[in-house]
Protein backbone atom coordinates (compact mmCIF):
# COMPACT_ATOMS: atom_id res chain seq x y z
CA UNK A 1 0.00 0.00 0.00
CA UNK A 2 1.02 3.52 -0.93
CA UNK A 3 0.38 6.75 0.52
CA UNK A 4 0.42 10.01 -0.82
CA UNK A 5 0.53 13.07 1.49
CA UNK A 6 -0.46 16.42 0.13
CA UNK A 7 1.73 19.56 0.20
CA UNK A 8 1.54 23.71 -0.74
CA UNK A 9 4.00 24.59 -3.23
CA UNK A 10 6.12 27.34 -1.96
CA UNK A 11 8.75 27.62 -4.68
CA UNK A 12 9.55 26.29 -7.96
CA UNK A 13 13.08 26.26 -9.29
CA UNK A 14 13.47 24.16 -12.90
CA UNK A 15 11.67 21.04 -12.18
CA UNK A 16 12.16 21.52 -8.18
CA UNK A 17 9.95 22.56 -5.26
CA UNK A 18 9.77 23.29 -2.10
CA UNK A 19 6.51 22.01 -0.29
CA UNK A 20 5.00 22.66 2.70
CA UNK A 21 3.23 19.62 4.68
CA UNK A 22 1.56 21.86 7.37
CA UNK A 23 4.52 22.91 8.38
CA UNK A 24 7.19 20.46 7.36
CA UNK A 25 9.33 21.84 4.41
CA UNK A 26 10.59 19.35 2.20
CA UNK A 27 12.43 19.31 -1.65
CA UNK A 28 10.40 17.30 -3.90
CA UNK A 29 10.70 16.64 -7.66
CA UNK A 30 7.82 17.90 -10.09
CA UNK A 31 9.76 15.59 -13.15
CA UNK A 32 6.60 13.34 -13.64
CA UNK A 33 3.73 16.24 -13.42
CA UNK A 34 3.57 19.62 -15.46
CA UNK A 35 1.91 22.57 -15.07
CA UNK A 36 2.62 23.46 -11.13
CA UNK A 37 2.30 26.51 -9.88
CA UNK A 38 3.30 28.01 -6.90
CA UNK A 39 0.64 27.82 -4.01
CA UNK A 40 -0.59 24.84 -6.10
CA UNK A 41 -1.67 21.66 -3.70
CA UNK A 42 0.24 18.52 -5.30
CA UNK A 43 0.17 14.98 -3.66
CA UNK A 44 3.97 13.82 -2.67
CA UNK A 45 4.67 10.28 -2.89
CA UNK A 46 8.46 9.41 -2.39
CA UNK A 47 9.54 12.70 -3.42
CA UNK A 48 7.86 13.37 -6.46
CA UNK A 49 4.34 15.13 -6.86
CA UNK A 50 2.00 12.61 -8.37
CA UNK A 51 -0.73 14.54 -8.67
CA UNK A 52 -2.95 17.90 -7.83
CA UNK A 53 -5.78 18.44 -5.56
CA UNK A 54 -7.74 20.96 -4.31
CA UNK A 55 -7.18 23.32 -1.30
CA UNK A 56 -10.03 21.83 0.58
CA UNK A 57 -9.23 18.58 -0.32
CA UNK A 58 -5.58 19.02 0.62
CA UNK A 59 -6.44 20.66 3.89
CA UNK A 60 -8.76 18.59 5.48
CA UNK A 61 -6.86 15.26 4.34
CA UNK A 62 -4.12 17.41 6.40
CA UNK A 63 -5.96 17.95 9.31
CA UNK A 64 -7.06 14.28 9.60
CA UNK A 65 -2.88 12.98 9.24
CA UNK A 66 -2.92 15.46 12.40
CA UNK A 67 -5.39 14.51 14.27
CA UNK A 68 -4.39 10.91 13.95
CA UNK A 69 -0.52 11.96 15.07
CA UNK A 70 -1.94 13.39 17.95
CA UNK A 71 -4.63 10.10 18.96
CA UNK A 72 -1.14 8.08 18.55
CA UNK A 73 1.04 10.50 20.84
CA UNK A 74 -1.53 10.01 23.53
CA UNK A 75 -1.54 6.70 23.22
CA UNK A 76 1.91 6.23 23.83
CA UNK A 77 1.55 8.33 27.27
Amino acid sequence: MCLAVPAKVKSIEKNMAVVDFGGVYKRISLGILSDVKQNDYVLVHAGFAIGKVKQKEAEDTLKVLKELKDVLKDERR
